[in-house]
């Protein structure tokens, strides 16, 4: 499978909440980092996802954020996880991060180079990575 997105995480569905018009699938990846996407029941059954089944989140670089140090808020995000920075691309106006989650999968998120100074960001910097279920997208094998 080809794709854009450089986040595409796979794993297998571990739980699926559903309700009268969206659901909530989270799927746990080989390592064990949790993904929850909010899809339409239609596509759910379109996709036949049900538990133990395999399937991948991919989540487009822009749609992360990033949060350093100690957070004096909570976010509503669904999606928050834990990692490290392992690597730092600049750009002229952007800095492509990416952090090598708890599970040992990576994530690339695409920030602006002010904001990568702001966070004091470098190799081995804890952060976590934030990113709404509806902008996790799903797919299953063909």
């Amino acid at each position: 499978m080809g794709i854009s997105a450089r986040n595409v995480f796979k794993g297998k569905v571990t739980s699926i909440k559903g309700g009268p018009v969206n659901a909530e699938v989270e799927i746990t990846t080989m390592g064990g980092d949790k993904i929850v996407a909010m899809l339409t029941e239609a596509s759910v059954l379109a996709l036949g996802l049900a538990l133990g089944s395999h399937a991948v989140a991919v989540v487009k670089t822009p749609w992360v954020t990033l949060l350093s140090g100690t957070p004096a808020y909570r976010f509503s995000a669904r999606n928050q996880l834990e990692g490290v920075v392992s690597g730092l691309t600049k750009g002229g106006v952007n800095t492509q991060v990416t952090v090598t989650l708890t599970g040992g999968a990576k994530l690339s998120a695409m920030i602006t180079n002010d904001a990568a100074t702001e966070l004091a960001l470098a190799d081995g910097v804890p952060v976590v990575a934030l990113f709404k279920a509806s902008h996790v997208l799903v797919g299953v094998p063909a």
